[in-house]
């Protein structure tokens, strides 16, 4: 069949369609997509006729396009219909390309999202001490060596049954998802959030919940509305929330453990994932669910932020039987982080040397964040109090302000990239914490404050005006 319109009753030959839900027939399509019986370029029925077909309603038929279509599966092209895609392009998935700099250097870059390199505990010291004990036996050890093991279960917030390391956040999170998600199951996600958690879902099937934030993280009201939709699981960045660097207090956290008690059957299932992948910097203190709900939430503390990206390490605690299930699944792929890897970072977590530079750099990094803040909102920007090393900027055009930047050499990151949608599409994102997006309301440009060595008001002044500037005609 392959770049022909796809008869329908051959199509109802081959998949049968048992279950005519979303879940159903996105599933029953994904398999005809993945043996190869329907190939790139084949073009797919209308919602309306596969949906007159099954004795469904064109909403049912749609929700499953939509979940074939964040899946790189298939892929609308208006009017004239969806076709296969087959497994979709290669390449970095497509927010991450929307967060990928150019490689053009500029006078400042505060796009990237990464810690000040001057800011970060030196290795050197650590590496000269553990070269010599860091040593691997056997491949059945545990995975976690003693003296990290230690040192993380004394310094854990709440109660986890049982505590692993992996190679990074977004590997703990990765690995997390695909215990706890199936094809067409809904995970509520911040919104604003991390692009790569958007990724991830559309990789897995998965449709995004978007709840809106103020300055204490999730607001409640708009976690109840979401749990209604029964949802698999809740993504969480408890500190330094990644773009808006909202941080959760303690009354907040408990606040959202009850509206997920009440609502009952709603949240039967629910596994709740917090990414702490600034704790060391922030200036908050921990707050978790994990206090209230620790049967349901999957802890993940990363070291990247204030001991170096390329420690690749981040422990990972929760329920002993599902993150077995992730130490086991792991087995068959890396097997464990790197000893030696583990080793230095427990050198550097108990060096007071060490222990100093990470205080000092949680400290510089909040005086930088207030005085770019302070300094902008006396410009007339209004940027919400933020915690961490990045702050999320309003401005009256993206592209405009993205454009007016990089003339004067300074490099921010586009907000569009960080935007949820609760169909997949652009077009029905809401902008910054919750507000829907409108002629009337801002774009957001992120701009990674921990970058900002100098004084603020230049830099200041450069971003308030580009944060208020439009191209003629420019939206």
């Amino acid at each position: 069949m392959s770049g022909i319109r796809v008869d329908i009753s051959e199509l109802l030959a081959l998949a049968g369609f048992d279950d005519p839900t979303p879940k159903g027939i996105a599933g029953d399509l994904a398999r005809l997509i993945n043996a190869g019986e329907l190939r790139r370029g084949d073009r797919l029925p209308t919602v309306r006729d596969l949906g007159a077909a099954l004795d469904v309603s064109p909403a049912t038929v749609s929700q499953a396009w939509q979940a074939l279509a964040r899946a790189g599966l298939i892929a609308s092209r208006g009017r004239a219909g969806s076709f296969v895609q087959g497994q979709g392009p290669g390449g970095p998935a497509a927010r991450m390309r929307g967060m990928a700099a150019p490689d053009d250097p500029v006078r400042l870059d505060l796009s990237r999202g990464t810690p000040d390199p001057l800011l970060l505990p030196a290795l050197g010291p650590a590496l000269s001490r553990v070269s010599a004990n860091a040593a691997t036996g056997s491949y059945q050890a545990e995975p976690v060596i003693p003296a990290l093991a230690a040192i993380l279960r004394d310094s854990w917030p709440g109660d986890a049954e049982q505590i692993v390391v992996v190679d990074g956040a977004l590997d703990a999170i990765s690995r997390t998802l695909e215990q706890v998600v199936r094809f067409g199951d809904r995970v509520v996600v911040e919104h604003p959030g991390f692009p790569p958690f958007l990724d991830l879902l559309d990789v897995l099937g998965a449709e995004a919940v978007p709840v809106a934030l103020d300055e204490h993280g999730v607001l409640p009201g708009a976690l109840a509305e979401a749990l209604t939709l029964k949802p698999a699981a809740l993504l969480l960045q408890p500190r330094a929330q990644n773009p808006t660097g909202a941080s959760m207090t303690p009354a907040r956290a408990d606040e959202l453990a009850r509206v997920i008690r009440s609502a009952g059957d709603d949240a039967a299932g629910l596994v709740i994932i917090e990414d702490d992948h600034s704790g060391l910097i922030s200036s908050e203190g921990d707050a978790t669910l994990a206090t209230s709900l620790p049967d349901r939430v999957v802890h993940v503390r990363s070291f990247s932020k204030s001991h170096g990206p390329d420690l690749r390490i981040a422990a990972v605690g929760g329920p002993r039987d599902l993150v077995e299930r992730v130490v086991a699944r792991r087995m068959l792929g890396p097997g464990w982080t790197s000893r030696m890897l583990q080793s230095i970072l427990v050198d550097l977590l108990t060096d007071r040397s060490a222990i100093e530079t990470v205080a000092d750099a949680r400290r510089a990094y909040a005086a930088r964040q207030r005085a770019l803040g302070d300094a902008l909102r006396a410009r007339d920007v209004a940027v919400a109090p933020a915690d961490g090393i990045n702050l999320w900027m309003p401005v009256l055009s993206e592209r405009s302000t993205l454009v007016q930047l990089a003339a004067s050499g300074i490099r921010v990151a586009g907000g569009t990239p960080f935007l949820a949608a609760a169909n997949g599409g652009a077009e029905s994102a809401a902008h910054g914490r919750g507000t829907p997006r409108s002629r009337d309301t801002p774009d957001y440009v992120r701009v990674t404050v921990g970058m900002v060595r100098d004084g603020a008001d230049p830099l200041a002044d450069a971003l308030a005006t580009a944060a208020q500037h439009r191209v003629a005609g420019g939206y």
